[in-house]
């Protein structure tokens, strides 16, 4: 369904921005925070999930786990972007897959949990055709802002989110076994699924299941993220920038930008540009305000490559190899 069919109101946003601040957050204090009843709560989230616009999505954070963050680009004949994009966003291991710049350009996320793994995705498991005319891949050094942490949705005053806050994450030698997988693989699907149905697809008991999650979220391996288009809530104009930045500075512009209410991601990254961000505006000439104004105060970016957002292939609810 179009993000336009469905129209979010106060009550809609205070949602979204709840879930952001804890996607597994009580109904009932979500409530509390908005000042309706849970029962209205759980219905606006039926709504908004059954029209395709909301979900909350568990996703595993490979860096708590040593893994390697990259973001690959695709450059491909127009007659063939749509279909080497789905079959990018089916994979298991992808996450944030875009088409770009009128269609020829791909953009996708993908961790790594090992030097052998990344080096099969590279040479071996992206695709091989013709009608790919260049890959590069870009490694991720280190992030100022993350799209779990963009102000962009923010609704609820500080008083009303307080209760909402989930502790925070603790110094934990965490690891995965394979008997995690059937738990990732539901909340990939649904991060608000049911201790019964997590219990019923790991065939664990529902206090082992309960144990078992707050150890992964303590931890920071297990975190919940709100999948909803940013069109929804009135950003229509989507654009990831490459940009290029003197090194003295670099830290210094990635602050920065983290600061910027239009973005969502900023990453120091390898490869011909340094320096990747992702934003959001509200409409093309507000995207053209931010490049030429905003970004353009900060000197110390000397190029800068804008490829707008056209489809986006696959948000969050990315499952990544566990440790065998």
């Amino acid at each position: 369904m179009k993000t336009d069919a469905v129209t979010l109101d106060e009550v809609d946003q205070g949602l979204v921005h709840a879930l952001r601040i804890d996607g597994r957050a009580p109904f009932r204090l979500v409530g509390q925070a908005l000042g309706v009843s849970e029962n209205t709560v759980a219905r606006r989230y039926r709504r908004l999930r059954t029209a395709g616009v909301l979900r909350v999505v568990g996703t595993l954070n490979g860096a708590r786990l040593g893994y390697n963050a990259w973001t690959i680009r695709l450059q491909c004949t127009p007659d063939a972007a749509t279909a080497i994009a789905e079959a990018l966003a089916a994979r298991p291991d992808t996450s944030y897959v875009y088409l770009l710049s009128g269609g020829t350009e791909i953009s996708c996320s993908v961790q790594t949990p090992t030097a052998d793994e990344s080096e099969a995705l590279l040479l071996h498991r992206l695709p091989r055709t013709r009608r790919v005319t260049a890959v590069s891949a870009h490694l991720l050094l280190g992030h100022h802002a993350l799209p779990g942490d963009w102000a962009g949705p923010a609704r609820l005053t500080p008083e009303q989110a307080a209760p909402l806050v989930p502790p925070p994450p603790e110094a934990a030698d965490v690891s995965l076994e394979p008997a995690d997988r059937p738990l990732f693989d539901l909340l990939s699907r649904d991060g608000r699924a049911s201790h019964t149905e997590l219990a019923a697809a790991t065939g664990w008991s529902e206090s082992t299941v309960r144990r078992r999650l707050t150890v992964l979220r303590r931890s920071g391996v297990l975190n919940f993220l709100v999948d909803i288009p940013p069109a929804a809530l009135g950003f229509r104009a989507e654009a990831r920038l490459w940009m290029t930045v003197r090194p003295s500075r670099l830290a210094a512009v990635a602050r920065a930008m983290a600061g910027h209410p239009e973005v969502s991601l900023v990453a120091q990254t390898t490869g011909p540009t340094n320096l990747l961000a992702a934003v959001n505006c509200k409409d093309s000439l507000d995207l053209a305000r931010y490049l030429t104004e905003r970004i353009a105060s900060l000197d110390a970016i000397h190029t800068i490559e804008t490829a707008p957002v056209i489809r986006t292939v696959k948000r969050a609810g990315a499952l990544l190899p566990l440790e065998r």
